[in-house]
Parts: structure tokens; sequence; C-alpha cells
């Protein structure tokens, strides 16, 4: 069973270890306005915004070149940092990267490392929140999209995503359908009847 849950409302009786809960007096709240699987004990948030940690994957946008540094939008209200002596590519404003961020500072800075530009292709732009159901459990959604579409898929945890070749068009129409109905049961199922009848 599923159940739309507010910041601090119950999810349990019991201490679970919950990403995005806490627990109190032996028992586990959620600290998000997100829907609750009871069977799965998974909170799927219904918003969000990306805050970064340290290893995560991002894919941005190079949106200054200044002397020796790059200057990065990752879609959040953290700006990223490439320094130019950590990049094999020459980059300028308006090219697309995938990089891991390696460390942050207190001006709300990520400093990225293993930049690697992304040539051609689209950007969209999702809900960060609903990153973790495009990607799957596993990886299961994302490679049921790669393969059934053929497109070179870059999933950053941002929530910017960037596709190339293939079926384009249907990749971005499976990925907007799953963070519209990422709340719901049976979406795997769906989205590939989705990818299978656009072949």
């Amino acid at each position: 069973m599923q159940r739309i849950v507010v910041p601090g409302e119950k999810l349990e009786d019991k201490p679970l270890r919950i990403d995005e809960a806490f627990t109190e007096d032996g028992k586990t709240y959620s600290t998000i306005m997100s829907v609750y699987d009871e069977e799965r004990k998974v909170l799927t948030p219904l918003e969000g915004m990306w805050y970064p940690r340290m290893g995560d994957q991002v894919v941005g946008v190079v949106a200054e070149d200044k002397l020796s540094v790059y200057f990065i939008d990752l879609n959040s209200p953290y700006k990223g940092l490439i320094f130019a002596k950590d990049c094999n590519d020459d980059l300028m404003a308006g090219d697309i990267i995938e990089a891991s961020v390696k460390e942050l500072d207190k001006t709300k800075t990520a400093i990225l490392t293993r930049p690697r530009k992304l040539f051609g292709g689209k950007i969209l732009y999702v809900n960060p929140a609903k990153i973790p159901r495009i990607l799957g459990k596993g990886n299961t959604m994302i490679r049921q999209l790669t393969q059934l579409t053929q497109s070179s898929i870059t999933v950053g945890l941002n929530g910017l995503v960037w596709i190339k070749g293939g079926k384009v068009d249907l990749a971005t129409e499976a990925i907007v359908t799953i963070q519209q109905e990422a709340h719901t049961a049976g979406l795997t199922n769906r989205i590939k009847a989705l990818l299978e009848t656009g072949k």
C-alpha cells in the first residue's frame, strides 16, 4: 500500500533506516513530502532540490570560462567549478559536461573532478527527486531506456539528463512519463510497453 505523507508524519511504529526519514522514541517519521510504500519501506519525494554530496555524478552546462577555471551551471543553489588543469577538453560557454563532485566549499560551490565533454545531444531538465526512479533499482530502468531506444543517456543526480542518438524523442517521452508517474506502482512495465510500442 502507498500513501502520501508530509514532513513529521509517522511512517512506522518501529525504528527503520530509511532515506529522508528519522527515528524518535522507537518510531520512524518522514522528513519530506513524499509517497511512502509500506511494503517496500521506501519514500519517493514528490518535490525536491539537489544538494551535492561528494562522489555524486552530475551533468552540467558550462556557464563561464575565466582564466584557469570553468564555472558550471548545475541546476542547483550550488555552482560547479572545474579547474582547467583537471580537464582534457577545451571548454566554452554552452558546452555540456559530465563530472563527479570532489569536494564542497562554504560558498555553495561544488569542486568537480574527472570532467568529460558530452558532444551534441540534448539536455532534459527533470526534478532531481525523481532521478532515483529514472535510474531504477539496480539501474534497471535506465538500462531498459538505453536498450529499447538505442540512445546514449547520461543521468546527473542534479536533475540534468543528456540524451543523444537513437530514438531521442521516445527516450524523452519515457523520461517525462517517469517523472510524472514516479509515485505510482507498475511503472517499469508501463514504460517498457511505451518503449516497445514506440519501436
